[in-house]
């Protein structure tokens, strides 16, 4: 017989999720894993950002989202969350800890992304990049080891994890290197998080068909799965969701694939 802790063992824990804006994404998926698993839930979104450079603005698909985690019986909040913003880490914080409690878990989804090669990379586009890729998920990551160390003290497990990304493509350079940075400092602030509860750990789900693909480039990229199809945003969801449970409390400071074995790494 499963009890309760078996079917929900991150009940209890508060979650944040970034760059939660879309219906078919990965920010989405992961809420609606975690929000199984028992967890409450807070997500951020940041609108234009989607109408201009994303995928496209889903206007009311974050009070949709809301509702639906409402209806699983989880404590849920969201807000618009701009990365750049050097204040956002603390009133984010605070607003989770007001609306839903003091959070353990912390989910880097939110990204910025913008095509560029050798021969159109900026300096502005670069710098893009590496604030919100970059600068705001360390200074978020920062705040919210410092709000967990001084409220639990090693009394719970935590858990940080960074969606990254990586390979060959020549046309996509900011946002592989501002990925590939985040890759980097995972071992390092493990090892210091570490000491007093938290892991830390990376997941590299690989081209994931999460609205963003023509059939031109779905027809390109399916050779390339040996698994015979494409990436779903679900696919990534799982692994967070394992490396956040108390199953993965010996996982840290590593970069994993979720990519079902893709070759174009």
């Amino acid at each position: 017989m499963i009890n309760e802790f078996q079917s929900q063992p991150l009940k209890g824990k508060v979650a944040i999720v970034t760059g939660v804006s879309r219906e078919n994404g990965i920010g989405t998926s992961t809420c609606e894993r975690l929000a199984e698993a028992g967890a409450d839930i807070f997500f951020t979104h940041y609108q234009p950002y989607d109408e201009t450079d994303g995928e496209g603005a889903e206007e009311h698909w974050p009070e949709t989202l809301a509702k639906k985690l409402d209806e699983r019986g989880v404590r849920v909040a969201h807000m618009e969350a701009d990365l750049r913003d050097e204040d956002l880490p603390q009133q984010l914080l605070e607003r989770v800890v007001k609306e839903i409690g003091v959070p353990s878990i912390l989910i880097h989804n939110a990204t910025f992304s913008v095509n560029s090669n050798y021969r159109d990379l900026t300096s502005e586009l670069l710098d893009n990049h590496y604030e919100i890729n970059n600068k705001g998920p360390i200074l978020l990551t920062q705040a919210f080891a410092k709000l967990y160390e001084k409220t639990f003290q090693t009394e719970e497990e935590g858990s940080i994890v960074f969606l990254v990304s990586g390979g060959p493509d020549p046309n996509n350079l900011a946002y592989i290197a501002t990925k590939g940075a985040l890759k980097a400092i995972t071992p390092p602030l493990a090892t210091g998080l570490a000491p007093i509860g938290i892991n830390v750990n990376a997941v590299d789900p690989g081209p994931t068909d999460t609205g963003w693909m023509d059939q031109e480039t779905k027809e390109g990229l399916l050779p390339l799965f040996p698994k015979g199809r494409l990436g779903k945003a679900e696919d990534a969801a799982k692994l967070i969701r394992f490396l956040v449970s108390p199953d993965a409390s010996w996982v840290t400071g590593q970069v994993i694939h979720s990519d079902g074995g893709f070759l174009g790494r």
